[in-house]
């Protein structure tokens, strides 16, 4: 049995309006009232132990009277009040009034003990707010009440028996007796909770701990009882009395339970379901009829059947759809499948079955000058594209190729197709497939999955809103395949004329005709489509620019473009044709121009510095624009010292840089390059420099970024004639390493590489390293057999190879050159790096037909039919030790 509790003869009080705290009972206040405050802040705020305070119930005999109150239970706290001749009684003056409403205060309360104080941010006012939680430890009675202080003190005398008392009391049989009518009842309540709420463990828990006199208060206070309820367990003194109350109230709280518990089976039992959706949607309709509202769902789906009407599906489609329209008017919305359902019916009315682009009457003077104006160069495609689209005005209905550009980054693959879309007056839409390795994102997912959707084909031609579109297929190289399916098998249908008259997206489950649609597809390589893919498509290249052309692009086209991206013009940025070929030379070297609009870009925007921070930039005033008038500025403008103007934001870039004059434009130069761009990333003494020492040659590879020049590097070593190979080097290179190897060690007798007494033993006591710098990217390919033939002939006749020539080529065991391709390619980007030579295959002679006319009569083309040719070709002078050998 616990001990009771220690209290002191006086103790501060706080008063509760119509609201009874029990002892056991945990309540939470907001003190804000005068008094309160300051009985917070002096007797628990500035005491560690949280101290205790009296609470006293108040009966409220004038319902006028409005003091501080208590948000959590809604019990309003005491005032400060004055004491009367009784003690008891107590009068307050109420907003300023004189008259006085007497308030009667009880004689018992409850000590209660402090266990949570958080103070409020004080207001400007001064205001503070507490907040406190308090727990009701024992009765007391009230023998002098003070309100004359900062807050109400009060004498209090304690009510709880002690504990020999109450040892005697629990030996009364009329005690044990309404003990066990007590558990029995409260134990029938705390199951009638668990049922209805899955809780009651915790209460079953006090139930055997908690004595039984401390546990009648604790049920008490937890239900919703009247406040002269409450203050009649508050009056019960003796355990007896307060046990058989208790009794009552619990069996009364859970008789109540039980009739609601009836009630509401009852009435479930009268309606069922259909009848209660009845009478919601009856309910529902009257109040949208009330509101105004006749926007309801029966209006909705007649909407959407006339949509789908109008839709003009073919009859097979039309009849799927009225099915599936006539299901949907049987459900009703709160069913699982209704909104899928809705949304599929939906996608069926907005797509285009019959919605054509009107195309204009094809000009093909108009679309060549187009492709003239947006494409510098790139001839041999443009003429392609002339072509097919001269068959389309021909024979509209013509089921041309697929066109598949093939080449690096920037080159203008895909403004291409953007032209061909204009040039037919048809509408574009651009499909990426860049990392797409689900089938269903070009089929569709089945409906039978949550989060289905129709596939992109389907959801582009959606966005367009017509059916004979021009749809890029852009890096369509670049898809792959795993466990959910191969997107590019699934392209065979959609891009065979045979087949995609009756496409098949998974989602629909309807055929759709896609043979209108015009298909683009761009790459940066043809090796990774697969092959049955690269069977429907036509292939066109698209290498690079040389430098001339790139020069024609920037001046024509990329200057004034990043100068309207910057809000600028020529005005206050020229940049002089010898500074754009410094550029090309000394910043990029790629087969597009991205890079070179980059840097261009950079110049731009040092510019658009220099054009902001202009000091004494004069704003020409016009009518659409609101002046700013202040008595300081209107002298100002007096000595024409200053005029200002508001740009609105509605004004474009060129209003915003005719608005703006400087002094004098921005030239670039030289200085300006370096200063904006850094130093230069390439010279042409690179080549000289890395072909300095015997050892090394210059091959040409292709990348998916356009042909490069790649150095190989040889040396030798003391060892047991190993050969090393380094640089992330695939399998095909690494072999074509060791046929060059066995080459040159069949023929070191004959290019007087070793005496005829040791041209077997070469290698004797030495090994060979052979590198590929940037060994952090992936080299493979069968096209450097002939530079690591020169490299090896190069490190072991100490002669140095011709810093100005390049080679390609692939060679077999007995010294026979193979041809190879990218020959376009290769070339440019020997062009691009300055070599003025290149070693080619005979057999590629064909090729050369493709490289621009400049870039060939600016270099010199060798062709090689075998190994010996391209060493007479590399080395200064000739190859003075060749001898023609037999195959």
């Amino acid at each position: 049995m616990a001990e009771p509790v220690e209290l002191p003869s006086r103790i501060g009080i706080l008063p509760f309006r119509n609201k009874v705290l029990l002892p056991g009972a945990i309540i939470r206040i907001r003190c804000t009232s005068p008094s309160s405050v300051k009985l917070v802040e002096q007797e628990l705020w500035q005491r560690e132990d949280k101290g205790l305070i009296g609470i006293l119930p108040v009966r409220d005999a004038a319902e006028t009277v409005s003091v501080g109150s208590m948000l959590t239970q809604g019990t309003d706290l005491g005032d400060k009040s004055s004491k009367n001749q009784t003690g008891i009684s107590a009068s307050h003056k109420l907003d300023g009034k004189s008259q006085q409403e007497p308030i009667h205060w009880h004689t018992r309360g409850v000590a209660a003990r402090a266990l949570h104080l958080s103070r409020g941010v004080e207001k400007p006012s001064g205001r503070v707010t507490y907040t406190v939680v308090l727990e009701g430890l024992c009765r007391f009675s009230v023998t002098e009440l003070n309100t004359k202080g900062t807050y109400s003190t009060a004498r209090i005398s304690p009510l709880d028996m002690t504990k020999a008392e109450m040892e005697r009391v629990e030996q009364d049989p009329d005690f044990i007796a309404l003990s066990r009518q007590f558990k029995v009842t409260a134990m029938e309540l705390i199951s009638v909770l668990e049922q209805k709420q899955k809780t009651g463990g915790r209460t079953k828990v006090l139930l055997e701990t908690v004595p039984l006199h401390k546990l009648a208060d604790i049920f008490v206070a937890s239900f919703e009882i009247s406040f002269e309820e409450q203050l009649s367990m508050l009056d019960s003194v003796d355990v007896k009395v307060r046990l058989s109350k208790a009794t009552e109230l619990v069996d009364r709280h859970l008789q109540s339970i039980r009739v609601a518990e009836k009630i509401t089976k009852k009435v479930e039992g009268q309606l069922s379901k259909s009848q209660k959706e009845y009478l919601l949607r009856q309910q529902m309709r009257a109040i949208k009829e009330e509101l105004g509202d006749n926007d309801d769902e029966d209006d909705d789906v007649a909407g959407l059947e006339r949509k789908m009407q109008a839709a003009g599906m073919p009859s097979n489609v039309w009849k799927h759809a009225q099915r599936e329209l006539r299901r949907l008017k049987k459900m009703q919305p709160q069913q699982p499948g209704y909104n899928s359902s809705r949304v599929y019916l939906e996608l069926l009315a907005d797509l285009p079955w019959q919605t054509t682009s009107e195309e204009v009457e094809l000009d093909l003077k108009a679309a060549k000058e187009r492709l003239d104006s947006d494409h510098f160069g790139l001839e041999k495609v443009k003429q392609r594209i002339i072509e097919y689209l001269a068959v389309r005005k021909l024979k509209p209905d013509a089921r041309g190729p697929v066109l598949c550009f093939v080449g690096p980054p920037g080159v203008g693959k895909t403004s291409l197709a953007s032209s061909i879309a204009a040039a037919l007056g048809r509408k574009f839409v651009r499909i990426s497939l860049g990392g797409v390795k689900d089938e269903a994102d070009i089929r569709g997912h089945r409906r039978t999955y949550i989060g289905s959707m129709p596939g992109r084909l389907i959801d582009g031609l959606k966005k367009v809103a017509v059916c004979n579109p021009v749809m890029l297929l852009d890096e369509i190289d670049k898809t792959g395949s795993d466990v959910r399916g191969d997107p590019a098998s699934a392209l065979l249908e959609v891009l065979d004329p045979e087949q995609n008259k009756s496409f098949n997206d998974h989602y629909l489950n309807v055929p759709f005709d896609l043979s209108k649609v015009i298909f683009v597809a761009t790459a940066n390589r043809a090796q990774p489509i697969p092959p049955p893919l690269l069977d429907r498509m036509e292939v066109i290249e698209l290498p690079g620019y040389t430098a001339e052309e790139k020069l024609k692009i920037a001046t024509h086209h990329l200057i004034p473009h990043v100068l309207n991206q910057h809000g600028l013009n020529s005005e206050f940025l020229k940049v002089p044709e010898a500074m754009v070929k410094l550029i090309i030379q000394r910043y990029t070297r790629e087969a597009g121009v991205r890079n070179l609009e980059r840097n261009l870009a950079a110049l731009a925007r040092a510019a658009a510095v220099r054009v902001a921070e202009q000091e004494h930039t004069r704003v020409p005033l016009n009518k659409d624009v609101h002046q700013i008038s202040s008595p300081l500025l209107e002298s100002r403008l007096a000595e024409g010292e200053v005029e200002m103007e508001v740009i609105p934001m509605g004004v474009n870039n060129h209003e915003i840089s005719s608005a703006f004059r400087v002094m004098s434009p921005l030239i670039v130069d030289e200085d300006m390059l370096e200063k904006v761009l850094g130093p230069p990333k390439f010279d042409d003494k690179e080549t000289a420099e890395r072909v300095a020492s015997p050892g090394i040659s210059v091959g040409l590879v292709w990348t998916s970024f356009g042909g490069e020049v790649q150095f190989i590097e040889a040396t030798s070593m003391v060892g047991k004639g190993d050969l090393h190979l380094t640089g992330q080097l695939g399998d095909v290179i690494k072999e074509s390493a060791q046929i060059a190897l066995t080459w040159v060690r069949a023929r070191a007798t004959e290019l007087n590489l070793a005496s005829a007494e040791e041209s077997g033993n070469l290698l004797e006591g030495r090994d060979v390293h052979i590198h590929f710098p940037a060994g952090a990217v992936p080299k493979d390919g069968p096209s450097a057999g002939v530079t690591l033939v020169t490299a090896l002939v190069s490190l072991f006749s100490r002669k140095r190879v011709r810093s100005d020539t390049a080679m390609t080529g692939e060679m077999t065991l007995r010294g026979l050159v193979l041809p190879v391709g990218g020959v376009k390619d290769k070339v440019l980007a020997a062009h691009r790096n300055g070599l003025k030579r290149v070693i080619l295959p005979e057999r590629n002679l064909k090729d050369l037909v493709e490289v621009p006319a400049a870039v060939l009569g600016s270099m010199e083309i060798l062709l090689a039919k075998r190994m010996e040719d391209v060493l007479e070709h590399a080395f200064e002078g000739g190859c003075p030790w060749r001898q023609h050998s037999r195959l």
